[in-house]
């Protein structure tokens, strides 16, 4: 059953037209835009090796939050969720089965980006590990707090919100201006949000070849314990 119903949640993922502009084609325009026009200064070395992981880190983010709470805020709203939730798959089941369609997407996305960075001259470097463990903590940071926004708010704020979440973090997240370009207090702040840790952490180890960004790591486990704990106990399934 669990099978059954993530291939199911994948398939309905992918045949989303919005979904598939969040998920695929603006991060791969803005990896292919911003490396080939000079238009942020991304500092010393290619503009790839700097915004290949920020975009890595927008595609989790895009999946695991935008996409997974615009998608389960309208299946809450037009009672899809009430009905799945009286079928013989338990309830942890349905959510188990979202968050694999939504690791299933990342795969593609991972595989679809680092293919066109490599094209576009990336240099990557570190740990495969280190990488593969910031993205899974990545994915249930912001999968947490995207079930809990579905799951509180009504279908339109939650596409709403989503969205402006979306392009504030896009901006402010470090994934394409570096941190380094706003002021210190407010990189203070930025540099506690999910997103910042994961693109930090993954240019940590792909650009620098650290082994391991405990301090961006931790703050992404912080993230996904707060975010999902605060799903399951808020989440309303009408």
């Amino acid at each position: 059953m669990l099978g059954a119903q993530t291939a199911l949640e994948t398939k309905m993922l992918l045949r989303n037209g919005e979904q598939l502009l969040l998920t695929v084609v603006i991060p791969t325009l803005l990896l292919v835009l911003f490396s080939s026009v000079d238009i942020v200064d991304t500092g010393a070395g290619s503009s790839v090796d700097f915004l290949a992981p920020g975009i890595l880190a927008l595609a989790v983010m895009s999946t695991a939050f935008t996409g997974q709470a615009i998608a389960t805020g309208f299946e809450r709203r037009y009672g899809v969720l009430k009905r799945l939730a009286s079928s013989p798959l338990p309830r942890w089941g349905l959510m188990t089965a979202k968050t694999a369609s939504v690791l299933v997407t990342e795969v593609m996305q991972v595989v679809l980006l680092t293919v066109i960075a490599f094209a576009l001259g990336w240099s990557p470097h570190g740990n495969p590990a280190a990488v593969l463990l910031l993205l899974i903590a990545g994915t249930a940071a912001f999968s947490g707090l995207g079930l809990l926004m579905a799951g509180t708010l009504k279908a339109e704020a939650t596409l709403a919100a989503a969205n402006l979440v979306f392009l504030l973090l896009l901006v402010g997240g470090g994934v394409i201006v570096p941190m380094d370009k706003f002021p210190q207090g407010a990189q203070d702040v930025l540099g506690l949000l999910p997103i910042s840790a994961l693109s930090d952490g993954l240019r940590d180890v792909l650009q620098h070849g650290a082994s391991m960004p405990w301090g961006d790591l931790g703050i992404l486990a912080v993230w996904a314990v707060v975010g999902l704990a605060a799903a399951g106990k808020f989440f309303r399934w009408e």
